[in-house]
């Protein structure tokens, strides 16, 4: 009870703190839009909260418990939609990394009860949406704003940017949890549509795609519900449903971009020893695809960087004016 009491002391002054520097900053430039104290308040201590719960239930180590803390903060700080599609995606893949964990076990040779992601994993599912905060913070100012392309082109760019590196993230980590565990067919590596053995990197589902869309679909449905609760005159803007839209298509394309790396970049070798699927050469693995050029964290990486640069100027043909 006193730790509790000493962090929310601690977290209320850093947050007031932060708000001073602020005031300052922009009435000596001019330019700048003071942030509230609350908003400072909000952005400090819920992803500090969410980050404590997670490294106590496992889902995060320590190091990844720092880094999750960097990046909620920016994102929270920067607009509370992307906090929002942060939230979903970090609820629903924590959630399923522990989900049938007993078969994911037998099957997966690098296996982690609760997943405890590190801080690489952060940073590689997170890193690009918080740069893209951050230059959204530069051009836009922390805050809410409709999706316009009409109206505020580049923040609007950075903003379906940023969700479609998240709804890409989470549709891969659903494909992953999710594909392995309910399928009933074998997968098929994506570049050849031959069977290979469950865990092989590049190997798709039908469960496995349809589980990459429903993930981003969620993300994309998080940042559509915070649009409505905290943009105003959303009537004079572009129809925000689209984000929906665009949320699921960034999940399957994310997936199956991932998936294709995964195939040709990433080495996937049978071990007969222990009888699984495994991500390095060994003198027991006999290979099945790919090549030892990227690991699983370089591929997400790259996955969520490809999806946040093309995505957006396909969604900018498309996109409906208002």
């Amino acid at each position: 009870m006193m730790s509790d009491m000493i962090v929310l002391c601690m977290t209320l002054a850093i947050s007031l703190s932060f708000w001073i520097i602020s005031m300052t900053a922009s009435t000596y430039y001019g330019t700048l839009h003071p942030v509230s104290p609350w908003r400072w308040l909000f952005s400090i201590l819920v992803p500090l909260c969410l980050t404590s719960r997670a490294l106590k239930r496992k889902s995060l180590d320590h190091s990844g418990a720092l880094g999750g803390l960097v990046v909620g903060f920016i994102l929270t700080m920067a607009n509370m939609s992307f906090f929002a599609s942060l939230l979903a995606f970090f609820i629903t893949s924590s959630r399923l990394t522990k989900w049938k964990g007993e078969i994911k076990k037998r099957i997966d040779a690098d296996y982690k009860e609760g997943g405890q992601r590190n801080w690489v994993q952060v940073f590689c599912n997170g890193g690009v949406p918080t740069e893209l905060a951050l230059l959204y913070m530069i051009e836009a100012g922390p805050g809410e704003i409709p999706v316009d392309f009409g109206k505020q082109y580049s923040a609007t760019w950075m903003c379906l940017s940023l969700l479609g590196a998240l709804a890409c993230s989470t549709g891969d980590t659903w494909a992953s949890e999710v594909g392995p565990v309910i399928s009933t067919s074998s997968p098929r590596l994506i570049t050849t549509w031959k069977e290979v053995p469950v865990g092989t990197n590049g190997g798709v589902t039908t469960v496995g795609l349809i589980a990459s869309f429903l993930g981003g679909m969620v993300v994309g449905l998080a940042y559509f519900i915070t649009q409505l609760l905290f943009v105003k005159d959303l009537n004079l803007a572009a129809p925000q449903w689209p984000v929906v839209v665009y949320g699921a298509a960034a999940g399957l394309l994310g997936s199956l971009l991932d998936s294709y790396l995964g195939a040709t970049m990433q080495y996937s070798g049978y071990d007969e020893s222990i009888g699984k699927v495994v991500n390095y050469e060994t003198n027991s693995s006999k290979r099945i695809c790919g090549k030892p050029i990227l690991d699983n964290n370089a591929v997400n990486l790259f996955s969520s960087i490809l999806i946040a640069l093309v995505l957006p100027g396909v969604a900018w043909g498309f996109w409906p004016r208002p």
